[in-house]
């Protein structure tokens, strides 16, 4: 049975993904295919690379991240992404799809023709840096005459892509709307309506999973609360662990991992 596990967008809240992961392997669940958008498409990189969901963690949550990052002088963003390549290519040195132990998929949005758009061969790092530059705060990725944005704007948790290529998906999302406080300043309540935004076609995307992971938990975390990274990798972890554990005994997902 090949297994597709799609993970969504989400800032620091993407190292949820990283703790189901581990839950996963544990269990001796592992994707033979992975789709990602932003933050998601960074773990999925990792994953799919070979690095173990932990040791994942703990290189991500012990960058600094701020010193790879240097100002973008322009009216398209705050911060040019660009200067982490540097870093990446530290740790995907071949800076190309083909490196890959397992098949993955970043999400992008060509900002330049209003698209969703899919990367899954050739150069690595651009789609990378492009899936995870949110508008605004991020300046975009320039890829041929095109410009490339977070691929969240169109598609924050593409399973559909997967769906052609394996038997049974798992689709995690680590941007739950949560309760608002009616008193949220003008930035919270940016960042809300973009969540607002963002879950609704994910609940679309959901629809398509064999299996769907939502740790609501995660409401109270924010984009960049990379210093709580621990913190989200154990509620990501124990999130799988209880999603699993409710499975029946016959389900599919069980005889597979048992017959490992």
């Amino acid at each position: 049975m090949k297994i597709g596990l799609a993970l969504s967008g989400g800032g620091a809240r993407g190292f949820a993904h990283l703790g189901i992961a581990q839950y996963m392997y544990e269990q001796n669940i592992r994707p033979h295919m992975i789709s990602g958008t932003s933050a998601g498409a960074i773990a999925g990189a990792f994953l799919a690379a070979g690095y173990e969901p932990k040791r994942t963690m703990e290189i991500i949550s012990d960058i600094s991240f701020v010193k790879f990052f240097r100002p973008a002088m322009s009216w398209s963003g705050l911060v040019n992404l660009e200067k982490i390549s540097d870093l990446l290519l530290e740790y995907f040195p071949e800076n190309s799809f083909s490196e890959f132990k397992i098949p993955l998929i970043i999400s992008t949005t060509n900002y330049s023709k209003g698209e969703n758009v899919n990367f899954e061969s050739g150069e690595l790092i651009k789609p990378l840096l492009a899936s995870a530059s949110i508008p605004v705060i991020f300046k975009p990725i320039m890829m041929g005459e095109d410009v490339f944005v977070d691929g969240g704007i169109t598609n924050n948790l593409p399973v559909n892509v997967l769906k052609p290529h394996v038997d049974f998906t798992i689709g995690v999302n680590c941007n739950p709307v949560g309760i608002s406080d009616q008193n949220n300043s003008m930035k919270e309540m940016l960042e809300r309506t973009m969540l607002m935004i963002i879950n609704y076609q994910t609940k679309e995307q959901a629809k398509l999973c064999d299996i769907f992971i939502e740790p609501h938990e995660l409401a109270n975390y924010k984009v960049f609360s990379i210093s709580k990274a621990k913190e989200i990798y154990d509620i990501g972890y124990e999130s799988a662990k209880n999603t699993f554990s409710k499975l029946a005994e016959t389900h599919p997902l069980n005889a597979y991992s048992k017959s490992i």
